[in-house]
C-alpha cells in the first residue's frame, strides 16, 4: 500500500502449467497439461493463459507420493522418487508386473498400487531376505513403468475425448526420465505436439511464478491487500 503497487496471487500448480510457456517453442491454445508432483496429479484443460479447468485428478495419493512411498518400502531415503528413477535406468521394466487400477473417467488412483507393492515385497522377502538388494534396479524400473503407464493412459484418454493434440507435462515428477521418454514416445505414436519444461522449470521455481504473475498483470488480475497464503486456494474454472 505504501508503495502503491499491485499485489498478485499465484497458485503454484497454475504456475507449473504455465512453465511450458517460458521457452520460445510453446503450445498453442487449447492444450492439455498433465501436472504431476508430490502433492498433485491432475489433467488440466488450458483454453487461455488464465482459463484452466481440471478434468481429471487423483482420488488418493499423488504420483510423486506413489514414487516416494514405494521408495520407502524399498528402504530408500526421502525423497525417494529421484533415486528410483536413477536405479530404474539400470533395470528391466518388464521384470515384475504390477496392477493398473481400473478407475472410470479421467481420475487417477495410486493407493492400490502402493498396497500391491507392499505385498509383493513382503512375499518375496519371506523367501529371500536379500530380495530387494538383489533386484533393486528391476523393482524400481517395474514400479516406475507402472506409474508412468497409469499417467499416460489417462492422458491419452483425455486427449482423445478433447480432440486436442497440443499436450504438455509439468510439475516435479515431469523431471522423471522414464516419464519424459514415454511421454515423447507416446506423442510420436499419436501425432501429438509435446512440450516438457526444462529440468530447472520442473520443480518449484521463480520463473514459473514470474510468468504467471506476468499474465495476471496483463489481465489486471490483482489480489486484495488482505489476501493470505492458502494451501487450498482455488485457481481453476
Amino acid at each position: 500500500l505504501a508503495l502503491d503497487k499491485h499485489l498478485i496471487a499465484v497458485h503454484h500448480m497454475q504456475a507449473h502449467v504455465l512453465a511450458n510457456l517460458i521457452p520460445e517453442d510453446k503450445p498453442d491454445f487449447p492444450f492439455l497439461c498433465l501436472t504431476v508432483s508430490g502433492g498433485h496429479t491432475q489433467i488440466i484443460l488450458c483454453e487461455d493463459y488464465l482459463k484452466m479447468k481440471i478434468i481429471g485428478q487423483t482420488l488418493d495419493d499423488a504420483a510423486g507420493e506413489a514414487f516416494d512411498k514405494s521408495a520407502k518400502l524399498l528402504g530408500l531415503p526421502y525423497p525417494g522418487g529421484p533415486l528410483m528413477d536413477k536405479y530404474a535406468q539400470q533395470g528391466d521394466e518388464n521384470k515384475f508386473i504390477f496392477p493398473e487400477p481400473q478407475i472410470d473417467g479421467l481420475d487417477f488412483s495410486f493407493s492400490g498400487l502402493k498396497t500391491a507393492i507392499l505385498y509383493f515385497i513382503q512375499k518375496n522377502e519371506k523367501q529371500n531376505e536379500n530380495f530387494i538388494k538383489e533386484n533393486l534396479n528391476d523393482i524400481c524400473a517395474s514400479v516406475q513403468q507402472r506409474i508412468v503407464s497409469i499417467l499416460l493412459n489417462k492422458l491419452k484418454k483425455a486427449a482423445e475425448q478433447a480432440g486436442i493434440k497440443n499436450i504438455c507435462i509439468a510439475g516435479g515428477v515431469s523431471a522423471n526420465s522414464g516419464l519424459r521418454k514415454a511421454f515423447e514416445e507416446t506423442g510420436k505414436q499419436l501425432g501429438w505436439k509435446t512440450f516438457i519444461p526444462a529440468f530447472e522449470y520442473c520443480t518449484d521455481n521463480a520463473g514459473m511464478i514470474a510468468i504467471t504473475a506476468y499474465y495476471k498483470y496483463l489481465a489486471k488480475d490483482f489480489a486484495e491487500p488482505s489476501i493470505s497464503p492458502s494451501a487450498r486456494a482455488q485457481w481453476n474454472d
